[in-house]
């Protein structure tokens, strides 16, 4: 199992025993959709779906193609569309020798105008968010402007060696404690300007469609290839549904 496989399965496996979330199989069972190369139908990676009450549900999306060495795993844990609480997000890559990820909280609000909110939301991520810029063999990710605009600014987004990747594993515990944290306590919408459950879900499913938009996001041309067409455009459908696939 490769460290990025090992980090993003070790993170699910807290999300869902934290949150007893229940898992949404697919028609035949196993996961809830197998992904098969479009060219000759060999599975290279699935879809796993959790959900379960105090959040919405989790989408893990993995991908391994060995014959171009990638192995790449996506993680979203989505709360509830008229929440305040943020999503949390990883993604773990690697691709040959080198690795890449990307974790964040999803902002739910205008944080420039909502001072409150982003204090106790995010604010408390800044130590982990500056020790990360210390670790040797990390160099920043390419990512759009519209890109960063669309997550929250505490985002760590680099590319890593081996040695500096497997140092990320103690960041990805802190945000996901304080997540955890913040959705066992819940988020009340009161303090924050001009936001009630009506425009918190209008926001959020704004947000997804821009999130998980191929003009925004290059890597769903990458991966189109990988899995064909219509494995791509469902992945997507279901990461900016913001109900729960049965």
């Amino acid at each position: 199992m490769s460290a990025a496989k090992t980090l993003s399965h070790n993170t699910l496996e807290k999300i869902q025993q934290r949150l007893s979330l229940y898992e949404i199989q697919g028609a035949e069972g196993g996961p809830y959709m197998t992904l098969t190369s479009p060219t000759n139908s060999v599975p290279v990676g699935q879809v796993r779906l959790l959900a379960g009450n105090p959040i919405q549900k989790v989408v893990y999306v993995g991908i391994s193609a060995p014959p171009i060495q990638l192995d790449s795993h996506m993680l979203f844990a989505f709360t509830s569309a008229d929440s305040p609480v943020p999503h949390f997000t990883l993604d773990a890559i690697q691709a040959g020798p080198g690795f890449a990820f990307h974790l964040d909280l999803i902002p739910r609000v205008d944080l420039g105008a909502n001072l409150e909110y982003m204090q106790a939301a995010l604010h408390p991520l800044t130590v982990e968010f500056e020790a990360v810029k210390t670790i040797e063999g990390l160099s920043p990710a390419h990512l759009s402007p519209q890109q960063c605009a669309l997550m929250s600014p505490w985002m760590l987004a680099y590319r890593a060696n081996e040695v500096a990747f497997l140092q990320i594993e103690k960041p990805v515990n802190t945000y996901l404690e304080h997540w955890f944290g913040l959705v066992r306590q819940g988020m009340s919408a009161e303090p924050i300007i001009g936001v009630d459950s009506v425009s918190l879900a209008h926001r959020d499913r704004l947000n997804r469609q821009a999130l998980f938009n191929p003009e925004v996001d290059p890597v769903w041309d990458k991966i189109t290839p990988l899995i064909g067409l219509e494995s791509g455009v469902r992945i997507r459908e279901i990461l900016r549904n913001q109900a729960v696939e049965s």
